[in-house]
């Protein structure tokens, strides 16, 4: 494309962004102010059209980008820091949240306040956490509160029923076992021990190494490393014009409210170095109500083997550089907390 062309055609973009209308060349022209003339600007429009930048919905109206359009745009932008007083209290913000749940949290309502549009923040852990401790608490008709707390602040809990009783010395006896033996190991790294150890002949005979194969086969340390996903702002899609009938709308709700549909939009910024800002303008290969929406979002590294992604998803016609800028941001402010 020459460079008049996609000159040209990012202001045709950001026209469209401000106005939500069809762009006529004549707007264009009167917008730059220079010897380019109406003519002129409809020529290159012509020629953006027939290139697929552009299309035009009704053969009297102006034209409208397309997703191609909208990508050239987004690869021309350059994103604003903020303040650097604004950096220092969001990281305060964080440094006060103990947890990863929390700052998840807090991070999607913030995406969400900063830009007015669907904030999501997720965090996947990629190798397993660190043990803490285990607390066993005897309950009533041999059931045991199985407790387990990793290093990262997560506390996990089941009750299980067991087909012999165990009394509260044993109990006490397992926990102190497990919490002198593999405090600090990660789950997997224990799992893996003790399966080897009560596989072991000699554990027919260890008494403890008995007891403790009833907890182990009702899932002790068995917690699966679920996503933690957060997001906020849902409201703020029903008032854009998506081109969407009432179903439809239903239908695009009901895809947000799916926690696996959700990673799946996220999934894919993991494939990006760390701290790099992604674009994905149009999600109808997500699903078809989601069409006329674009996703922009950063991965982040964090301690403990957790990838976070925090991303705000909006309508194609969004305000690019400003939801960028506050992605990039936030999820710096994330990192350094």
């Amino acid at each position: 494309m020459l460079p008049r062309s996609r000159e040209l055609l990012h202001e045709i973009v950001a026209a469209y962004i401000e106005t939500g209308e069809p762009v006529a060349s004549r707007s264009i022209a009167r917008r730059r102010g220079d010897t380019l003339s109406a003519a002129s600007v409809r020529n290159v429009m012509a020629d953006l059209d027939e290139e697929g930048y552009l299309h035009q919905p009704h053969t009297s109206a102006g034209r409208v980008p397309t997703e191609k359009a909208f990508r050239s745009y987004v690869q021309s932008l350059t994103l604003r820091r903020m303040a650097s007083a604004e950096i220092e209290r969001l990281r305060a913000e964080f440094g006060r949240l103990e947890t990863v749940e929390q700052r998840v949290e807090y991070t999607s309502r913030m995406l969400m306040d900063m830009t007015r549009g669907f904030g999501i923040a997720a965090a996947i852990r990629q190798i397993s956490p660190a043990l803490e401790h285990i607390e066993l608490v005897s309950l009533q008709d041999q059931r045991v509160l199985m407790v387990v707390v990793t290093r990262d602040h997560e506390v996990h809990n089941r009750v299980v029923k067991l087909d012999e009783l165990l009394t509260g010395d044993e109990l006490a006896a397992i926990r102190d076992y497990v919490n002198r033996n593999f405090a600090g190991w990660t789950l997997e790294q224990v799992r893996k021990e003790l399966s080897a150890r009560l596989d072991h002949a000699s554990a027919t005979y260890d008494k403890l190494l008995r007891k403790l194969t009833l907890l182990y086969s009702k899932g002790l340390l068995d917690f699966a490393a679920e996503p933690e996903v957060h997001m906020e702002g849902a409201s703020n899609l029903v008032g854009l014009d998506l081109h969407l009938t009432k179903e439809k709308m239903r239908e695009l709700f009901r895809a947000l409210e799916e926690k696996k549909r959700v990673l799946e939009l996220v999934d894919r910024f993991l494939e990006q170095p760390a701290g790099a800002i992604g674009v994905h303008v149009g999600l109808a290969a997500t699903h078809p109500s989601m069409g006329e929406l674009s996703l922009i979002g950063v991965p982040v590294q964090l301690a403990n083997g957790i990838s976070a992604v925090i991303a705000v998803l909006g309508p194609m016609r969004m305000n690019y550089g400003r939801v960028m800028s506050a992605v990039q941001n936030v999820g710096q402010a994330f990192v350094d907390s």
